[in-house]
């Protein structure tokens, strides 16, 4: 605080940084979500080719990541073995390729609004799947919140006027593959002790999911390209989508690396909300009432859980600031005692 109760300078421009992080990354995840479904959507662009689109992106980004860590030393690399990336990267590069895959499938059968809803299922999902493999405790409190959730977005889903099942299963895939994906990024890399940001993590993740996505497309989207002779690839459109996919990821590491993880999932519940007003506004996608009470009552579940987190982080903190004076205090009578010793033996002698 500066005079008269003011804020300082450097804490104004730290406040301000932290809104202008928020802001890019939303901007930037706002961007590729309404791309990607123009590109997907039969009625926009018309090119209904997931694995395709992803493989773009991963190939895109793993030649841009590769760059900045190994030609302009922008992000230090991290020291991996080969059965390290084998045991760990593979299976998380298996299950990051499945859940953009499925995803970017959505897109094709259901409208941004309602896909924004589903994903609301995601901290149950990460919830539950952490619980299963003992990452997570068991709370009774915590169930019921994410009870709450789900019949949230259940009642959104029974108000959606442009229900499609398929779509459905792709989205519901989509957020189970990616939770298992970030706990088993506390299992496999995590544990070891292995943190990577998004730029290390497509240097090492982004050729892994090209290779798996290549199983996929060779027998679902290449005899189809093949006969479509009057696809041109268009570098503007793909080339501008991938840029933004790639930005995106540094957004995620600016964010994360100068605010925290929980900034980020409260920017995107803010995000969500832009994107079904533009997707009711612009897009013209329906939104029924019934839709927007039961995504409120997800969005209360979602922003209970948020909190939930923030304070247990913070009772965390602050039982780590109470240890330190006790270690403190510890230290300074072993060393009078230690001290007290010294002189007993010097007068004996």
């Amino acid at each position: 605080m500066g005079k008269g109760g003011t804020l300082s300078d450097g804490v104004i421009k730290k406040i301000l940084l932290s809104y202008a992080y928020v802001a890019i990354w939303i901007f930037l995840s706002f961007t590729v979500i309404v791309y990607n479904k123009y590109i997907l959507d039969k009625k926009m662009y018309n090119w209904p080719f997931p694995i395709s689109l992803t493989m773009i992106h991963m190939s895109f980004c793993a030649t841009l990541a590769f760059l900045l860590i190994k030609v302009f030393k922008f992000v230090e690399p991290v020291t991996m073995s080969r059965e390290l990336y084998l045991s760990s990267v593979v299976p998380i590069g298996a299950l990051y390729s499945l859940s953009l895959w499925f995803s970017n499938s959505a897109y094709i059968y259901l409208s941004v609004s309602f896909i924004q809803m589903l994903k609301a299922l995601m901290p149950v999902a990460v919830y539950s799947i952490g619980v299963l493999f003992k990452k997570e405790g068991f709370r009774k409190d915590t169930m019921v919140n994410m009870v709450s959730i789900s019949l949230g977005v259940a009642i959104a889903a029974y108000g959606e006027a442009r229900f499609d099942s398929w779509g459905v299963i792709l989205q519901l895939g989509a957020v189970a593959f990616e939770a298992t994906r970030l706990v088993m990024i506390q299992i496999l890399l995590a544990s070891k002790g292995i943190t990577l940001n998004p730029i290390t993590s497509l240097y090492y993740v982004a050729p892994c999911c090209f290779v798996f996505l290549l199983v996929p497309w060779i027998f679902v989207e290449y005899p189809v390209l093949r006969e479509t002779s009057s696809f041109h690839f268009d570098f503007l459109i793909f080339g501008t989508n991938s840029v933004c996919a790639f930005a995106l990821n540094l957004a995620v590491f600016l964010l994360v690396g100068k605010t925290s993880a929980l900034t980020m999932n409260v920017a995107g519940v803010v995000k969500d909300w832009l994107l079904i007003a533009f997707s009711w506004s612009i897009i013209k996608d329906t939104v029924t009432p019934i839709n927007l009470f039961g995504y409120g009552l997800a969005f209360l579940g979602v922003a209970y859980y948020n909190h939930s987190k923030l304070q247990a982080l913070k009772a965390k903190e602050a039982q780590k600031k109470t240890a330190q004076p006790d270690e403190e205090v510890g230290r300074l009578l072993e060393e009078r005692e230690g001290e007290g010793t010294d002189k007993k033996s010097e007068s004996q002698n």
